[in-house]
This record gives C-alpha cells, sequence and structure tokens, in this order.
C-alpha cells in the first residue's frame, strides 16, 4: 500500500483524539533513545504536566501499516509524514510531543528546522536506562506485559541500534527513567513557561 506525502500525513492527523488548545509558541518535546529505555513512559508523565498532543512513531506507523516491517521503506513514508503533521500541528500552536527513537542527528535536524520555522520552544530530552533494566523491559515487551505500549523493537532491535545513537549538539535534558524523572519534568515545565 503507497500514499503521497498528503495523504499519509492525513491518515495521521485523522488518527489523533481530542487536540490540546492552541497557544503562543508552542513547545515540541523531541525525545529520543533507545527501544526499552522508558520514551513513552516519560512521555505519558509529561503530558500529565500539561496538555501535549503526543505523536509516537510506534503508533502512527501502525496507522499506516497495520502489520509493520519496520523496516527502511516504511521509514521513508512514515517519518516526513510525521515531520509535516508536527509542523501542522506547531503552525496552529499546538504543543507537541514526539515519542521516537531520533537517535541520529541528521534525523533530529529536521525537527530543528520545524521549530525555528513555526516559531516553537525545542526541547530536547534523551531518555536512558541502565542495560539491565532495559533487558528486563524489553523481555516484559517480548511477553506482551507493557499494555501501555506499541513498540515491538525487542532485543535485538536493541542491540543493532545501540551503536548508531548520537547525542545532540544542542543543549538536552538527560532522564534516567530507573530512577524518579520527576526533578525533569520540573526542569522542562520551568522552561515551557518561561
Amino acid at each position: 500500500m503507497t500514499g503521497s506525502l498528503s495523504e499519509d500525513t492525513q491518515r495521521l492527523r485523522q488518527s489523533l483524539a481530542n487536540l490540546p488548545q492552541a497557544q503562543v509558541e508552542p513547545p515540541l518535546v523531541v525525545v529520543s533513545g533507545l527501544p526499552g529505555t522508558g520514551k513513552s513512559f516519560f512521555c505519558r508523565k509529561l503530558a500529565e504536566r500539561l496538555p501535549f498532543v503526543v505523536l509516537a512513531s510506534d503508533t502512527l506507523r501502525k496507522v499506516l501499516f497495520p502489520c509493520p516491517a519496520y523496516d527502511e521503506s516504511e521509514n521513508r513514508r512514515l517519518f516526513p509524514a510525521c515531520h509535516a503533521l508536527i509542523e501542522e500541528l506547531l503552525g496552529k500552536g499546538i504543543p507537541v510531543i514526539f515519542d521516537a527513537t531520533n537517535l541520529l542527528e541528521r534525523h533530529r535536524e529536521y525537527l530543528y528546522h520545524i521549530a525555528d520555522k513555526t516559531r516553537a520552544k525545542l526541547i530536547l530530552v534523551c531518555v536512558e536506562a541502565p542495560p539491565e533494566v532495559v533487558r528486563q523491559r524489553l523481555l516484559a515487551r517480548e511477553r506482551g506485559v507493557d499494555s501501555q505500549n506499541d513498540s515491538q523493537a525487542g532485543r535485538d532491535v536493541y542491540q543493532r541500534m545501540k551503536s548508531r545513537k548520537e547525542r545532540p549538539r544542542c543543549n538536552h535534558f538527560v532522564v534516567d527513567t530507573s530512577r524518579d524523572i520527576a526533578p525533569v519534568i520540573d526542569k522542562i515545565m520551568r522552561v515551557i513557561k518561561r
């Protein structure tokens, strides 16, 4: 099944539930991290503090690809549509959290450009957890224990992606989800309200 960028973006847009209220200088929170580090958990907790639309690449992938293969051809359709949707939402003043691995700086640069273009307040968050914690989470995911997570990435995907991870070149927050994440969320809230 193929679709144009505008068709894919429209399908993603239609999959969204209630959007939060528009605001001046909406934040764009770009969350990055390896599978199993707790990105989706962190995003849910942040969205409890301030109304955001959370765009999770794993959830959006299933909108375009009901039986995803998680391959490059899917990525070449999914991420341009995600970026177009992010730009559209920010242009309307809707605060966005983008929950994806976002491991490579060249991929994050699209998001930096969107933030500049829409005058959104860009906040980068690198999510991590100790390897043993990640291993336990990925095992639980493989057993289907986490019902709030749409990711199907397992230990093999984690190992493959681990060597490709790049730290952002600009200022960013780092959060270890095996610890109390509230202090980092408090700092992010202060930046947003500044």
